[in-house]
């Protein structure tokens, strides 16, 4: 009897017999990479340089959205704002999409089942970790400007100091006016401490060595001069310049910041990373690459015979509450919306969905193996990773997939010879993380979590396989055009 981690890796070797497939060993296994004909390479490289044109353009939940929105409408999908307006009736093929406060997104595609007999659902976060930017943030000191922040979701703070940071987000001004603001790849930097002076701070555990207080950013140190109208009676003109200089070019006074909302986030775009470059370095893997490949399955999908609903949410890192997150009511209205004209229950409609949430895991890192289990963990480089139940310790927060549900994705996957693997986060007492899967699991839908497996998730820099991404892409391309019971 094989293992699930020898299941794995014999189905990367394709064209085998089942009955040999059994008698290799681990140690005997090919590179995923060789299991693939040249139309496929070529698929995988084109589907991965897309990917990473995203990520550069898409590094605040709202940009994602705003670039989401683009790649629907190009693809044919209509505002449903615009549809309920002209009284529209719905019918297979169509397709729309709604917006939640520029943080939200979620996209329909009328198949030609009933709804009543429910949908298949791919469900995914477009936020990440970062840092964000307090409602009353600049101050000068000692001759250098800043930004006073508080950072956002689960993050090693120490990991986010001395590297390139870039500003992103948007201004609410009381004129009713929002100014996008993009100032990041204009570097700037969060300081450290140098070394030769380090000796208390290097004694101080990791959670301490940066406190959450020293992450400002700083953003500037030249005063405004006369010239420029500096107030005789100014005493900060470091920060007088800053002001000046954001006036200048996005006419944001000081009291806009109250209302804004301005992200640090890593500088730089995505690359290959490797010498081979069959990986990908970015920020914000973690969950933009479930993202971008349930988009691009749900665009592919042209002909369906199940209706499909992908989503993009917002909050995952901070609990998935607030108006923007998979906790909130959106998904209900908005399907809601949808299943009225047909006088069907929504309700009836979700407790016959599915719902794939797609999410990374955590891949086995060799560097630190002593955090977790190998024999259920996710590794790269060996496709999808289907993650049965999340949770921390005695899987808390963990929506604990039913196992017939989980066998019919499994099914699914093997029908089309994608590959895939199962895993877990790690250890039991390591720690633990969720998804948004209860939250779609609390509306009767049967979920269970899948995605791409991350090294260094959470940090500014993250890696994944490109295979992988390719047969998560080719994975919830099979589940959406799916026939479920």
């Amino acid at each position: 009897m094989t293992s699930y981690r020898e299941r794995v890796i014999l189905k990367a070797l394709w064209g085998i017999p089942t009955e040999l497939k059994r008698g290799i060993e681990m140690e005997e296994k090919k590179n995923l990479w060789s299991s693939y004909d040249e139309a496929a390479k070529k698929e995988l490289h084109e589907i991965n340089e897309k990917y990473k044109a995203c990520l550069d353009a898409g590094k605040t939940e709202r940009e994602c959205v705003k670039l989401a929105v683009e790649m629907a409408k190009e693809a044919g999908y209509q505002d449903i704002k615009d549809v309920l307006k002209e009284g529209k009736s719905l019918k297979a093929g169509d397709k729309v999409y709604a917006v939640c406060m520029e943080k939200m997104l979620a996209m329909f595609r009328m198949g030609e089942e009933p709804l009543s007999n429910g949908m298949n659902i791919l469900g995914a976060h477009i936020d990440s970790p970062r840092i964000d930017v307090k409602q009353n943030p600049l101050y000068e000191s000692e001759g250098m400007a800043y930004l006073d922040t508080h950072y956002y979701g689960g993050i090693k703070k120490y990991q986010w100091v001395t590297g390139p940071m870039a500003l992103h987000g948007v201004v609410a001004k009381k004129d009713g006016s929002v100014e996008e603001i993009s100032i990041g790849e204009k570097e700037s930097v969060i300081t450290d401490l140098l070394v030769h002076l380090a000796a208390n701070q290097m004694s101080k555990k990791a959670s301490e060595v940066i406190e959450g207080e020293k992450l400002d950013l700083l953003i500037g140190n030249s005063p405004l001069d006369k010239a420029e109208g500096l107030d005789e009676e100014e005493k900060e003109t470091i920060k007088a310049n800053v002001l000046h200089i954001l006036k200048e070019n996005y006419g944001i006074e000081e009291e806009d910041f109250a209302s804004a909302e301005l992200e640090i986030v890593p500088a730089g775009k995505a690359r290959g990373a490797g010498l081979d470059r069959s990986m990908i370095g970015a920020y914000g893997h973690d969950d933009r690459v479930c993202s971008y490949t349930e988009m691009t399955a749900e665009i592919a999908n042209t002909n369906p015979e199940w209706t499909s609903v992908v989503i993009f949410a917002d909050k995952e890192e901070v609990g998935s509450d607030g108006n923007t997150g998979m906790h909130s009511r959106f998904l209900e209205y908005f399907l809601a919306d949808l299943a009225e004209p047909f006088g069907v229950p929504v309700r009836r409609v979700l407790s016959n969905s599915k719902c794939l949430s797609a999410d990374v895991s955590a891949a086995f890192d060799p560097a630190f193996a002593d955090a977790y289990e190998k024999q259920n963990s996710s590794f790269i480089n060996y496709g999808v990773c289907v993650v049965k139940y999340t949770g921390a310790g005695g899987k808390s927060s963990t929506n604990d997939c039913n196992a017939k549900f989980t066998s019919k994705v499994c099914a699914i996957l093997d029908n089309a010879d994608v590959v895939w693997q199962f895993g877990e986060l790690g250890k039991v007492d390591q720690g633990g993380g969720g998804t948004v899967a209860k939250y779609i699991a609390e509306l009767d839908v049967d979920t269970i979590d899948i995605g791409v497996p991350v090294l260094c998730m959470h940090a500014p820099m993250e890696i994944i396989s490109k295979v992988d991404l390719y047969e998560t892409h080719r994975g919830f391309y099979e589940f959406l055009v799916a026939k479920m019971d």
